[in-house]
C-alpha cells in the first residue's frame, strides 16, 4: 500500500498492553534459545483441575458446540447466582448476570455501556495496566489517585473525595489488587462507601477476580458487602481465570442491576456474541461447591511462594517491600536501588537490563502507574523462584 494507513484517533490514543508485550518478548527470547525466567505473567502455573477439564471434554462429546444465548447458558448463570449467594452473600437473579470472554471483556462491556465522552473514571494507582486505556477507548477520562508503599498502596476517603468532580461517573476498585497484592478491609471499604453515598450518580466497578487468593485474617469483602446501599450502582466483576487456573478458557462475568446488564448484553451482542460454549460448560463445573478445595489448595501454594519471595526481597538493601494480602504478586519499591546503579535511571531501564543480562523478566511499575516499583509474579514453582532470586541478587551485585 503506497498511501499511509489512516488510523483512528481511538486506536492512537491507547498503548499496547505492557504485560502482554512482555509475554511476547519472553516467547521471542525463548525461541532464540535464551534461558528465560518469566515472572511477568499474571497466570497460575497450575493445570486446570481435572473435573473441570473433563466437563469441557464432555461438552464437546455431547455436541455442545453451538451458539449459546449472548449472556451465557442458563446453567452457568444459575451457577454464578448460587456462587455469589453462597460465597459472597450477594443476591442476584439470572437476568442480572452477563457471561463474557474473560473478566477484561466484562469490564470493557461495562465501560462501553455506562461511559460517555468526557465522563471521568477514578482509578486508584497502582492499577491494572488496562484500566486507563479501556476508559480512553470509551472516550472517558481516567482520573488517577496516587498512593505509595507507605500507604500500603491504598487510597483514603479524603483522597477519593478530593478526586470527585461534577464529571465523575465511576470508580474502579480491584481488591485484592493487581499489581500490589494489597486488599482493602471491610472497614476501609465502608469508609470509601461513606464518600460515595454523598454522590448518588457515581457507579462502582468492583473487580473481584483475585478474591479467593487471599490470606488475610479477615475474609474477603467487596464494597457491596461493606455497604449494601451501593448494590444498585455496583457492577461486580469476576471470572474463572485466576481462582480455577482457567486463563485460556476465557470466562468472566458481571453481576449488576438488570438494566445495566441488559445494556452490557447489547454491547456484547454486537461485538463477540456469546463466550465459548465449551468453556461455559467447564466453568459451570468449576463453580460447583465440591470443587472449591482446588482453589484453596492453589491459594495455599501461592502463600508459600509469597513468603519465600517476600523474605528474600526484604534482605536486599535499596528494596522496600511489604507483604501481600493475596494474589500472586509482590510490588517492591526499587527506587533506592536505581538511585545507586550506574546507567540505570528508572524502573523501565532496570527491568530491561535485568532481562538482557539475566533472562529474568519482571514488569516495571511505570505501566501500573507507580514509577520506581517493579512487579514480581510468583505464579511459578519454588525452584524457578529460587533461580530467579539468585540471578536478581547477582545482577544487583554486578552493578
Amino acid at each position: 500500500m503506497n498511501q499511509p494507513v489512516s488510523i483512528s484517533n481511538r486506536a492512537n490514543s491507547i498503548k499496547p498492553s505492557a504485560t502482554l508485550a512482555l509475554t511476547a518478548k519472553a516467547t521471542e527470547l525463548k525461541k532464540q534459545g535464551r534461558d528465560v525466567i518469566a515472572l511477568n505473567v499474571g497466570e497460575p502455573d497450575f493445570d486446570t483441575p481435572e473435573p473441570i477439564r473433563s466437563a469441557g471434554i464432555r461438552a464437546i462429546e455431547e455436541g455442545m458446540t453451538r451458539y449459546t444465548n449472548v449472556d451465557g447458558t442458563a446453567a452457568l448463570k444459575t451457577a454464578i447466582v448460587e456462587k455469589l449467594k453462597r460465597e459472597n452473600g450477594l443476591h442476584y437473579e439470572n437476568n442480572q448476570i452477563l457471561v463474557s470472554c474473560g473478566a477484561k471483556h466484562s469490564i470493557f462491556n461495562c465501560l462501553m455501556a455506562l461511559i460517555n465522552p468526557g465522563d471521568e473514571v477514578i482509578i486508584p494507582a497502582p492499577f491494572w495496566v488496562s484500566y486507563p486505556d479501556m476508559v480512553m477507548l470509551t472516550e472517558g477520562t481516567p482520573i488517577i489517585i496516587d498512593s505509595t508503599i507507605e500507604d500500603h498502596y491504598k487510597i483514603t476517603p479524603e483522597k477519593l473525595a478530593a478526586a470527585i468532580t461534577d464529571k465523575t461517573k465511576m470508580l474502579m476498585l480491584n481488591c485484592p489488587s493487581n499489581p500490589t497484592g494489597q486488599s482493602y478491609s471491610k472497614a476501609e471499604l465502608s469508609a470509601l462507601a461513606d464518600v460515595l453515598l454523598k454522590h448518588p450518580d457515581i457507579y462502582i466497578i468492583s473487580d473481584d477476580i483475585y478474591e479467593h487468593i487471599l490470606w488475610t485474617q479477615e475474609p474477603f469483602a467487596n464494597i457491596v458487602n461493606a455497604c449494601p446501599a451501593l448494590y444498585d450502582r455496583t457492577i461486580v466483576i469476576n471470572g474463572a481465570s485466576k481462582a480455577y487456573a482457567m486463563t485460556g478458557w476465557r470466562i468472566g462475568y458481571a453481576a449488576a442491576d438488570k438494566t445495566i446488564i441488559a445494556n452490557m448484553r447489547k454491547i456484547q451482542g454486537q461485538s463477540t456474541s456469546n463466550a465459548c460454549s465449551i468453556s461455559q460448560a467447564a466453568a459451570t463445573e468449576a463453580l460447583k461447591p465440591q470443587n472449591f478445595h482446588y482453589v484453596e489448595a492453589m491459594a495455599a501454594v501461592f502463600k508459600e511462594r509469597h513468603d519465600f519471595l517476600y523474605k528474600a526481597l526484604k534482605t536486599i538493601d535499596g528494596v522496600k517491600v511489604i507483604p501481600s494480602d493475596g494474589t500472586f504478586y509482590l510490588f517492591p519499591d526499587i527506587s533506592g536501588l536505581v538511585k545507586y546503579m550506574p546507567n540505570v535511571n528508572n524502573d523501565l531501564e532496570f527491568a530491561e537490563q535485568l532481562m538482557e543480562s539475566t533472562g529474568v523478566i519482571l514488569t516495571p511499575g511505570t505501566p501500573f502507574g507507580n514509577p520506581g516499583c517493579i512487579r514480581f509474579s510468583f505464579a511459578a514453582n519454588m525452584t524457578v523462584l529460587e533461580q530467579a532470586m539468585e540471578r536478581f541478587v547477582q545482577f544487583i551485585a554486578e552493578k
